[in-house]
């Protein structure tokens, strides 16, 4: 692929630090230079994937979608991304990247030729040159946000997840979409956002939203966010946050309410909730994500509430390879086997773990604690 990069020079912290750069591409599909932003984690280590963000409309959206990246990946909300960002504001561009035919409302003109310089020319690139995850998501606004359903009408949709601010809707879109939704066969997230201030499409909204919730189907995550008091302009401001705490949600530690109405009311051993979390975080982001602490803590509380004590065996195995050093994994498989009624594989195992490193709520007293009552108990 013919590609020339003439850098006027936007970086901050090039290198191992959080970088932002700001590019001409030299477009093959469009013949015509385009200003195009990127921004690189701060963590950016090229033997870790990292999910892909495509933003149009990039002179509103992409510093707002940085910003929230950065922010969720900061405190594990989510996975670092690398974030692309087109301009499409200069003269106007955005009008003619997201042509349609006015008959049938698919990509026409230039349009079509947009279409094949983020898929052919701008995703190739970034996915040759950096460590990019499988996993990829698109951010558009108002006609933008129209124009990125249109991966949706591929037999397989380029994208994962789609973020859609007030689209400003091609003809039949409130029905093709739902269409397209309903046939794909794989994972896909679809957030729609709308403003409370009513406008000509906001019937038309409705009636898609209608329609997509109406889809009995495992692989659609569909949610749908409404802001009344904000405006068509405002709304933009509104709801990225919120959406990529739906999309990115699976991949946050445990909370509180999780664990309650999700792990104690199961019927399944606890640790097969730990276990099918993060199979699932691997399938859907292609990223193997470290085991959080606090995760680990949660099916602990939950081993012993339920008094699932098998739960506990496995648990101490993840934990000897996630925490080598700690006395997490031993301490575990001290209770498993003092619960078990094999006081003398549980007081070996507690000494090992009381020549361990202490973490969390562990302590050597408390292994010592242990070690005491099983030599008082069984006279060792």
């Amino acid at each position: 692929m013919r590609r020339l990069l003439l850098l006027y020079t936007f970086l901050l912290c090039f290198g191992l630090n959080a970088q932002v750069t700001k590019e001409i591409f030299e477009s093959f599909k469009l013949q015509e230079r385009r200003d195009v932003s990127y921004y690189f984690p701060e963590e950016y280590n090229e033997e870790n994937k990292h999910p892909l963000i495509v933003v149009l409309d990039a002179d509103y959206l992409f510093e707002q979608v940085v910003a929230t990246a950065k922010y969720y990946s900061k405190f594990h909300g989510m996975p670092e991304c690398i974030v692309v960002g087109v301009h499409q504001s200069k003269e106007g561009i955005r009008y003619d990247d997201c042509a349609f035919d006015p008959e049938t409302g698919l990509p026409e003109d230039k349009g079509s030729k947009f279409f094949e310089f983020l898929g052919m020319e701008i995703i190739p690139y970034l996915d040759l040159n950096y460590n990019t995850a499988p996993f990829k998501m698109i951010v558009g606004y108002d006609i933008t946000a129209n124009y990125e359903n249109y991966w949706l009408f591929k037999d397989r949709s380029l994208f994962n997840a789609y973020i859609n601010i007030s689209p400003t809707l091609a003809p039949d879109m409130e029905t093709n979409i739902p269409s397209r939704l309903q046939a794909l066969d794989q994972q896909i997230f679809y957030q729609l956002i709308l403003e409370g201030e009513k406008n000509k499409y906001t019937q038309r909204i409705l009636a898609m939203d209608n329609a997509i919730k109406a889809i009995d189907k495992e692989t659609l995550h569909y949610y749908f966010d409404t802001y009344p008091s904000a405006d068509h302009l405002s709304v933009v401001t509104y709801g990225i946050g919120k959406a990529f705490d739906n999309i990115f949600g699976m991949f946050k530690p445990i909370s509180p309410k999780e664990y309650k109405t999700k792990i104690l009311t199961s019927d399944e051993p606890v640790y097969n909730y730990l276990e099918n979390k993060y199979t699932n975080i691997e399938s859907l982001f292609g990223i193997k994500k470290p085991v959080d602490l606090n995760d680990i803590m949660a099916i602990y509380a939950g081993s012993r509430k339920k008094e699932d004590y098998e739960s506990l065996k496995p648990l101490s195995d993840l934990c000897k390879a996630e925490f080598p050093d700690t006395m997490l994994g031993f301490y575990f498989e001290g209770e498993y086997y003092e619960q078990l009624g094999e006081p003398k594989k549980a007081l070996r195992t507690f000494e090992k773990a009381f020549g361990m490193d202490e973490i969390d709520f562990l302590t050597k007293e408390m292994a010592l604690e242990k070690i005491d009552a099983l030599k008082a108990d069984f006279g060792y």
